[in-house]
């Protein structure tokens, strides 16, 4: 890892949400349900009953957090778009009132100088097309380019910075073999389809972006990777490494790039992604740039008995750990950064999603001393200025979150913002960790400026 002041000069400092964390307003303007509304209703899969019916309320508090994210000074903003908000039954007629919404979003980013970074898909699936299938239906992919060309449409007068699809991994194994994500399948049979028609509605995306939008625009996939290591030597560990970075990593990005499903995951699922014709060629168009997401690396041990890849994480004994309980391990964020960089080469790598929870408390005069989130914070920024050090094309930082939002399976508990949300008041508070934030950049900002000057 390297000092924070041996980062580039253009180096690009953001802010990260969802739709379905932050925006509320589930049945408000023509919205319809999504796979996760419906998750969310079933007994016992979300901590405390928790929904996103409320969340933030975003969609109706959207003019005050775009002022917070002014204040904290970054550079660009990267937010996602909510389908069933759009095309509510997620082919067909449009809802223009959703579309309004983040029309007027946009403009207000851009008024205040701040970059918009549009993610077409962050899980939020009309419930609509779940009844036809969903991610395992092909048909799918198909209506996923459909509607990225809808959104284009609308914003690409303004928007540059295009994601197809964030953490394709969740929606395929988390959703449809772990089951702890909607639509809370649990089949490998319906997983490793699912996976591949997400890559395809990748790739039909990408098509999509370039043929409808009118700025030039530039355009990636976010995956979130975690370097794989085994437990101990023992042989049957260090293959379940192996069988880890393949699950986690390599199917997701092997694809692509170019270079089909690695075969030793084929077998180690026993099921053949549903390949047609030019499929391979498809998924895998020349990109701007890769988002990477990382959180935390894998210790795993062998599983037999396991799904999947057949393995088991195990927490590393006197590690610091966040709430989830997540291993905090910054040198995890630097190798990954420069695998996918030495592997793949990208002509730019985003870090799209980075953060941590914690048990934050609330002082007498309502302040938020979040060390734990700072400490984060300043040793990941270290690893994004080591793997730069090492060569990796890394051009920007977007810290997860923004605000205290809806942690999917996890509820409310678990808080990663920067903001603090008072949930029965909505009130917003900075956190000790968005001052940070906010300072460092302004530092690197004004070391820029001075150099530039000089």
């Amino acid at each position: 890892m390297e000092p924070l002041n041996t980062l580039p000069s253009d180096f690009l400092w953001g802010v990260a949400t969802s739709s379905y964390q932050i925006e509320g307003a589930h049945d408000v303007d023509g919205r319809l349900p999504s796979i996760w509304d419906t998750f969310c209703k079933l007994p016992g899969v979300i901590d405390n009953g928790d929904t996103g019916d409320v969340a933030c309320d975003h969609y109706h508090r959207w003019r005050e957090d775009v002022g917070i994210i002014k204040q904290l000074g970054v550079d660009a903003y990267r937010f996602s778009i909510a389908w069933p908000r759009v095309l509510p039954t997620g082919t067909g007629a449009i809802n223009q009132k959703g579309l309004d919404f983040y029309s007027e979003l946009v403009d207000d980013l851009l008024a205040k100088g701040i970059t918009p970074f549009v993610t077409l898909y962050h899980w939020d699936l009309p419930q609509s097309l779940q009844d036809k299938g969903g991610w395992p239906n092909r048909d799918t992919a198909y209506a996923f380019a459909d509607y990225a060309t809808t959104v284009v449409e609308a914003l690409s007068d303004r928007v540059a910075n295009w994601t197809t699809l964030n953490e394709p991994l969740c929606s395929a194994w988390l959703g449809h073999l772990a089951g702890v994500m909607a639509p809370g399948i649990k089949d490998i049979r319906a997983a490793v389809p699912a996976s591949f028609h997400l890559h395809l509605a990748h790739g039909l995306g990408v098509q999509a972006i370039r043929a409808a939008a009118q700025l030039t625009p530039s355009v990636s996939i976010v995956n979130n990777l975690s370097p794989a290591v085994p437990a101990s030597d023992l042989p049957e560990d260090v293959a379940a490494a192996v069988r880890s970075d393949g699950h986690t990593n390599r199917w997701w990005l092997d694809p692509i790039f170019g270079r089909g499903y690695p075969e030793d995951m084929v077998r180690v699922y026993g099921v053949e992604p549903p390949v047609q014709g030019d499929d391979l060629t498809t998924i895998a168009p020349p990109l701007d740039a890769v988002g990477v997401n990382y959180y935390f690396r894998e210790v795993v041990r062998d599983n037999p008995e396991g799904d999947g890849p057949r393995v088991a994480a195990i927490r590393v004994a006197g590690a610091v750990e966040t709430a989830m309980p997540w291993e905090v391990y910054p040198q995890g964020l630097e190798d990954i950064l420069v695998r996918v960089a030495e592997d793949y080469a990208p002509p730019q790598i985003f870090v799209t999603e980075n953060g941590s929870a914690w048990v934050d408390e609330v002082a007498a005069d309502g302040s938020i001393n979040d060390t734990g989130r700072t400490d984060y914070l300043r040793t990941h920024l270290e690893a994004c200025a080591g793997a730069i050090s090492r060569g990796a094309p890394v051009a920007g930082y977007f810290a997860w979150s923004l605000l205290d939002n809806f942690e999917w399976a996890y509820g409310y508990d678990k808080r990663f913002g920067l903001v603090h949300v008072d949930y029965e008041t909505q009130k917003r508070t900075i956190k000790a960790s968005g001052h940070f934030y906010s300072d460092t950049i302004a530092e690197h900002r004004a070391a820029a400026d001075a150099a530039a000057v000089g």
